[in-house]
């Protein structure tokens, strides 16, 4: 059974720095860009950033672009994602998440999702 699952979440003061993980299990998922979302209280589901199957391209939401970095290991099957400079509107629960197609740069098209964590800036 494939399976994503985040990691990483908590409280942290405005300024502060998190570090999110997401480890697949199930089968690998080398070959399919995969991402972040979220989806802050009351508010609509968001991309966050994402990252290509190879590695090379990165996309990030006007809003983090600059404090949130996305990155992958292949080797251990995981996505991360450093978040940086938090603040308060970053307050969310953070969904990973893989493309359903392989080998794109983008990920337009998500197939698996992981269940959420949690993560709340305090000002």
């Amino acid at each position: 059974q494939e399976q994503l699952v985040e990691s990483g979440g908590g409280l942290v003061q405005a300024g502060g720095s998190l570090r999110l993980s997401c480890a697949a299990s199930g089968r690998t998922f080398t070959d399919y860009a995969m991402g972040w979302f979220r989806r802050a209280p009351g508010k609509e589901r968001e991309l966050v950033a994402t990252i290509s199957w190879s590695g090379g391209q990165t996309y990030y939401a006007n809003s983090v672009k600059g404090r949130f970095t996305i990155s992958r290991d292949d080797a251990k099957n995981t996505i991360s994602l450093q978040m940086n400079s938090l603040r308060p509107e970053d307050t969310a629960v953070y969904y990973c998440a893989a493309n359903s197609l392989r080998h794109t740069t983008v990920l337009a098209s998500p197939g698996a999702w992981g269940q959420g964590t949690l993560v709340t800036v305090s000002s």
